[in-house]
């Protein structure tokens, strides 16, 4: 539940900072009665990613044996890269955010009317969906379903509720410090996707295990408890991890960490701001 409230946060977020950007915008220039095009789109990006996270889900509960386990590791693969790539992406460009979508919106409202604010909204958003879809089924595959959906849906309700205080009541929010914040938790989700991908190929036969067990601390901490299974659903805990994904975690850790870290160094500081 913890991994999926952190996904949907984040990712909402991001998806409701642009929608908020294109609205704002349009109520600057005076054409508002242009929000409609961007509201559909919106809503049909949605219900292209649930689409998506249904018919993943739907191929997860289908397959079994060897295909169910190669399907799982290849997904969760997927998604440690695709989180990774999102945390650099947002470091990068997040400050030149704002500025880019405003000068799309300006020429979508001029030259395209209401198709170009429809596809810039979709487009935009279903990026972040679809993403998010393919993080929750990763996330899924290591812990309770249900869990998961009550997560995201809170996460998402969150990520709408900081969206609002943004934009309606205008407070004073340090974005940059947020997605610095949730990166640092999502490298250590992403770490921990890599770490059971790499277990799932190893049950399929793809991967050598080298030691099957390099520890067994379950007796100590059950990955199957409650304290387990949260710090298995968040971080990829695993109370018997084969040698290879101790090595796969800890290398991830020690090669993006420090390049994250280095990456924020050089960043600018910038003080809390409307968007």
């Amino acid at each position: 539940m913890a991994a999926a409230l952190l996904i949907t946060l984040r990712e909402g977020l991001e998806a409701v900072l642009i929608v908020g950007i294109v609205l704002s915008l349009l109520h600057r220039l005076g054409a508002k009665d242009r929000a409609l095009p961007v509201w559909a789109g919106t809503a049909a990006a949605v219900l292209v990613s649930a689409a998506v996270g249904t018919i993943l889900s739907f191929l997860g509960w289908k397959l079994e044996g060897r295909a169910e386990e190669l399907f799982e590791g290849s997904v969760m693969l997927i998604a440690a890269v695709l989180l990774t790539w999102m945390i650099f992406w947002m470091q990068g460009q997040g400050s030149k955010l704002q500025q880019h979508l405003e000068e799309r919106a300006r020429t979508a409202s001029r030259r395209d009317g209401y198709w170009g604010l429809f596809g810039l909204a979709f487009i935009a958003v279903v990026r972040e969906g679809v993403e998010t879809a393919l993080f929750l089924t990763a996330a899924a595959f290591q812990a309770d379903g249900l869990q998961v959906i009550a997560g995201g849906l809170l996460g998402l309700a969150i990520a709408i509720g900081i969206g609002w205080l943004l934009f309606a009541a205008g407070r004073r929010i340090s974005i940059r410090n947020f997605f610095r914040v949730t990166s640092i938790l999502l490298l250590l989700v992403a770490a921990g996707l890599l770490a059971h991908g790499v277990h799932e190929f190893q049950e399929a036969g793809l991967l050598p295990t080298f030691i099957e067990h390099l520890w067994d601390i379950n007796p100590i901490v059950d990955e199957n408890g409650p304290l387990g299974s949260f710090l298995k659903a968040l971080f990829g805990y695993n109370g018997n991890p084969s040698l290879l994904e101790v090595l796969v975690y800890t290398t991830y850790l020690l090669i993006v960490g420090l390049q994250a870290l280095r990456t924020w160094a050089s960043a600018p500081v910038q003080n809390a701001r409307r968007i």
